[in-house]
């Protein structure tokens, strides 16, 4: 008990102390509470430094904005999926037109004929048809259209005066598929500068066509239009190929057939390490996954020796 008076127990002149130093404490606290509030500003908003600020803080945000938008990239329209389409901004049906239109194997080649398919608003259209993107030859065949003129006779009406003049038609070298020109081909209709080109090259690559159905493994162009090129050029003398021996081609020798890919090459070559050696080339057939399809035309550069 001794021990808490010691603590608790004040004269009077230390009770006078304490209690002016509470008093003290308190006007402190009073003077900070009123500056504190004495001390704030009422900012105008609407001063012009404040809204140049906002202005450009506003601009930031709408360039931020843009940024963050997918950015779209030319696209052939006939390969629109669902997903795609939606992002396009057209509707279900307007897509299961397309959709319905691709399967019976044809191809819109024009806006146009995309709006007259696909039923689409003209705002729609616009919108989007400026990233639409069709083959060369499309492209091509539609100026010619446009502009009258007939590229695949090569025959054209130029006026001088009073009169007209015909150019020449191109005449035909060979019609040996395998020997034709460029030139020779694009005398046919639906054949121009690119597909043309793309006719030798393939034919380059495969050391030219042993099969008349090759020709329609060119790409871009269409069945009926390889159907007319037929009509014209045949297979008169067929290509000599040199084979490659199928139990002892290398991997990379072996990729370079125009029929085979990584993955059956690598079956090609398991199938091998397993039977030690092909006895005939129709072994081929008994692998598993092998495009039995397109045997016909593997075997072309192939032999078991």
């Amino acid at each position: 008990m001794k021990l808490l008076k010691s603590h608790f127990w004040y004269n009077k002149s230390q009770r006078n102390g304490i209690f002016l130093l509470v008093i003290i404490i308190l006007i402190f606290q009073a003077i900070i509470l009123f500056s504190d509030s004495s001390s704030k500003k009422i900012i105008d908003i609407n001063t012009s430094e404040v809204v140049a600020f906002q202005n450009q803080i506003d601009s930031l945000k709408r360039i931020e904005l843009e940024h963050r938008k997918p950015k779209r990239y030319p696209f052939n329209p006939n390969y629109i999926t669902d997903y795609k389409g939606e992002q396009l901004g057209m509707s279900l049906k307007e897509i299961d037109r397309l959709l319905t239109f691709r399967k019976t194997n044809k191809f819109v080649n024009s806006k146009e004929e995309f709006q007259k398919v696909t039923k689409v608003s003209d705002s729609l259209l616009n919108k989007i048809a400026l990233y639409f993107k069709f083959p060369d030859w499309v492209v091509e065949r539609n100026k010619n259209l446009q502009s009258g003129i007939n590229t695949i006779t090569s025959k054209t009406k130029k006026y001088r005066g009073n009169s007209y003049y015909n150019t020449p038609k191109h005449i035909i070298t060979s019609t040996d598929i395998n020997k034709a020109s460029q030139e020779d081909f694009k005398t046919i209709y639906g054949v121009g500068e690119k597909l043309s080109e793309r006719i030798i090259k393939y034919r380059s690559k495969l050391q030219g066509f042993s099969l008349n159905s090759q020709l329609f493994e060119v790409w871009g162009l269409k069945k009926e239009v390889a159907e007319k090129v037929l009509k014209t050029f045949k297979i008169v003398e067929k290509p000599i190929i040199k084979k490659e021996n199928v139990n002892t081609v290398t991997f990379r020798q072996l990729l370079k057939n125009p029929y085979i890919d990584y993955e059956l090459c690598k079956k090609i070559f398991d199938y091998r390490d397993q039977v030690a050696e092909l006895q005939d080339i129709k072994e081929l057939i008994n692998i598993k996954g092998f495009p039995v399809d397109k045997y016909d035309r593997i075997v072309l550069y192939l032999v078991a020796e």
